[in-house]
């Protein structure tokens, strides 16, 4: 436990900082999850509505992404992971692979 006061500081700084990493992660997956799901929606019925939103699904979920990275939240090599995720799954819903 924090026996002097910048260690109690220290303490009441770390807890602010986890809720605000906390809620910007919350905020990075749903975006990412509306991007996947974008993908789908484009999928099943193409047209283009359904791809500009997927287009801005996915530029507002990378720069949320390239957000974190900056803020510290995240790491960048997770990043880079995530966003390589979120690539894949509009180009397989764009352009899925030709049946052989």
């Amino acid at each position: 436990m924090a026996n002097n006061k910048s260690s109690k500081k220290r303490v009441q700084i770390a807890e602010r900082n986890r809720l605000e990493n906390k809620s910007y992660k919350s905020a990075m997956r749903t975006l990412m999850k509306r991007c996947f799901s974008a993908c789908s929606n484009y999928s099943q019925q193409p047209g283009e509505t359904a791809k500009a939103n997927v287009k801005a699904s996915i530029d507002s979920a990378f720069s949320k992404i390239d957000k974190a990275v900056k803020r510290g939240v995240l790491h960048r090599n997770t990043a880079a992971h995530q966003k390589s995720r979120l690539s894949a799954a509009v180009k397989q819903a764009i352009e899925p692979a030709p049946s052989t």
